[in-house]
């Protein structure tokens, strides 16, 4: 009975897939308070500002099974067409991916990958909007396979639309 159960050397652990965050850390970071500090005086509560976010996720082989994915987040804040603030946000993190098909790596990468990313750029943001004067700006979740799904709809488009 007891050869029943693993033996903890690790045997058989080579065949299962694995995904390791080796470093994470801040590629490029700006923020700007352009209009401060006349922006930071108390705003109409009844008209809140004007939000905006872009996010793209790209990623780069850095070696057989190490890749560099990186979660980039730009967003502002306007009222009347004035910008309260504005931020963006290069988020990376190395990761060691190993027996991942290799249909499966560039999914792996985008979503999983950000998702592991998402919540330390997130609080990067809110701290630097609240630095900034504000209250801080929690970005709302991100449904990062939606979006991958959805890039993937994009291209066939392009594709589709170049054939014609």
């Amino acid at each position: 009975m007891a050869n029943e159960l693993p033996n903890g050397n690790g045997a058989g652990a080579e065949a299962a897939p694995s995904l390791n965050a080796l470093i994470q850390y801040t590629k490029d970071f700006s923020f700007e308070n352009p209009k401060a500090p006349r922006s930071l005086a108390q705003q109409d509560a009844q008209q809140g500002p004007q939000m905006s976010l872009q996010v793209n996720v790209g990623s780069t082989a850095l070696g057989d099974n190490d890749y560099e994915t990186v979660l980039r987040l730009e967003g502002k804040a306007e009222v009347k067409g004035e910008t309260l603030f504005a931020f963006d946000l290069s988020y990376a993190g190395v990761f060691r991916l190993q027996n991942i098909p290799q249909e499966h790596v560039h999914p792996v990468l985008v979503i999983d990958c950000a998702r592991l990313l998402f919540p330390f750029a997130r609080q990067i943001i809110a701290e630097a909007v609240q630095n900034g004067g504000f209250p801080p700006f929690y970005v709302p979740p991100i449904d990062f396979a939606q979006l991958f799904q959805q890039r993937l709809q994009e291209l066939e488009g392009q594709q589709g639309t170049a054939t014609n």
